[in-house]
């Protein structure tokens, strides 16, 4: 039932065609920033640093478009997806799911120059699989930022918007300080992304323990509140 769910808000989404947004905003972005590829004697470190400027840059992207797929439904038509589920918790699922496959999607789409940048560079193959990977738990703690912002939470567009934009702020800030283990570790993946390849390596494993708790903690607090309000 929830992928069930799932593909009918993805179909909705893409019929609507509010996917165009944010594939519009990743073309200028490919077209723009990332065809300009790394030389110099650096060129290898530039090109994995290029994996962490992906995932930070496309943070915000993720988020505002698990907000829009969330937002497509109508709210009549999320009641009845609501009464047709076998269980109270289905729909809430099938919206993350859908959202998330989503935008794993655009992932895909904007790491392909990157990729082929590091390759040509002659990256370590280990540095370019974990910059691919990295966009996987990113992309899930975007998805998250963006559904407490849906419709189903906040009904104001334009408060929704300004709380996607304080969310993403507040995220960022609190990486800067004392704080930083309460946000996503958008610093420090930029930090070791820059560092060189063994860095990057080496602290992925701490990153991706550090994105999985504070997604978990997000996601199992979306879960709880979006029960009660059903």
């Amino acid at each position: 039932m929830v992928i069930a769910l799932a593909r009918f808000q993805v179909e909705g989404y893409v019929r609507s065609l509010r996917v165009l947004h944010p594939m519009i905003v990743v073309a200028l972005v490919m077209v723009l920033v990332l065809f300009q590829g790394p030389g110099g004697p650096e060129r290898v470190k530039l090109s994995v640093g290029t994996f962490g400027d992906v995932a930070a840059f496309m943070f915000p992207i993720w988020a505002w478009t698990a907000r829009a797929l969330l937002d497509t439904q109508p709210d009549e038509q999320r009641a009845l997806s609501a009464t047709a589920a076998r269980h109270r918790w289905t729909p809430t699922w099938a919206g993350l799911v859908a959202a998330y496959a989503v935008n794993l999607c655009l992932g895909v789409i904007v790491l392909a120059i990157p990729l082929f940048q590091g390759l040509e560079a002659g990256a370590p193959g280990r540095a370019i699989l974990v910059g691919c990977a990295l966009s996987v738990p990113v992309a899930l703690a975007g998805t998250l930022l963006g559904a407490w912002t849906s419709r189903a939470f906040i009904p104001d567009p334009g408060v929704s918007l300004l709380a996607l934009l304080g969310g993403v702020t507040v995220v960022l800030l609190l990486g800067l300080g004392r704080l930083s283990f309460l946000s996503v570790p958008m610093i420090e993946w930029l930090r070791v992304a820059h560092d060189g390849p063994d860095r990057f390596v080496s602290d992925f494993p701490g990153l991706v323990l550090h994105l999985a708790l504070w997604s978990a903690v997000v996601g199992a607090a979306y879960v709880f509140v979006a029960r009660l309000r059903h």
